[in-house]
């Protein structure tokens, strides 16, 4: 099926970037290699474009890392676009790997949990009220913030994550079946998004 995101103005190093490898056709055919149902949907390895079954994917790159841009306002709600990263203590994402957040709605008690799970994991995050409900109602994977950039978000298609994320899987998280993707880019003005989406952009 069809997603549509969009990038954020708040994160434009990584804004940047994504465009880039769009305009260059990069992910065209590359695979959505690890699937997390209630978690996250990923993609962007280079390794993945000509995988064989069973190959341990996850770890490609294309020599260069894009800083951290950890925004307060930009948040892992269900549709969240994030950047990949390993275990780097200043939180630099990868240029090219990507999730897409699927999540799962949560219960005051075990959303407090997430949250302090997220600051075990070094995050000074503070978490809005409106946040907090969001996470309560649409969902998502509240112990990512604060530790991974979010750079764009889902505003139509959200059933293809789910589509993808049901998938079977091996143990490794790759999905069975190869789940190649196709990206591409439009300018478009915010008003006919909002009109068309619904989608209120940050003031």
């Amino acid at each position: 099926g069809t997603m549509r995101l969009v990038l954020h103005d708040e994160t434009p190093k990584h804004k940047a970037n994504f465009i880039r490898l769009i305009d260059s056709v990069y992910y065209d055919g590359l695979l959505f290699h690890r699937i997390i149902e209630k978690f996250m949907i990923q993609g962007g390895d280079p390794d993945s474009r000509t995988a064989v079954a069973g190959q341990a994917l996850g770890n490609g790159d294309i020599g260069y890392l894009v800083p951290a841009e950890l925004i307060p306002t930009l948040f892992h709600k269900k549709g969240a676009l994030g950047a990949a990263r390993d275990d780097r203590p200043d939180k630099a994402s990868s240029a090219v790997q990507f999730y897409v957040v699927q999540g799962r709605t949560w219960n005051d008690e075990d959303l407090q949990k997430q949250i302090e799970r997220g600051r075990a994991r070094g995050s000074s995050r503070q978490f809005t009220d409106a946040q907090k409900q969001m996470y309560k109602t649409v969902g998502g994977t509240p112990h990512l913030d604060g530790n991974y950039t979010v750079f764009g978000q889902v505003i139509d298609g959200l059933s293809v994550i789910d589509s993808i994320a049901k998938q079977p899987r091996n143990l490794k998280d790759r999905p069975l079946a190869d789940i190649r993707m196709k990206v591409k880019g439009e300018w478009v003005k915010k008003k006919k998004i909002t009109k068309q989406y619904s989608y209120a952009y940050l003031k």
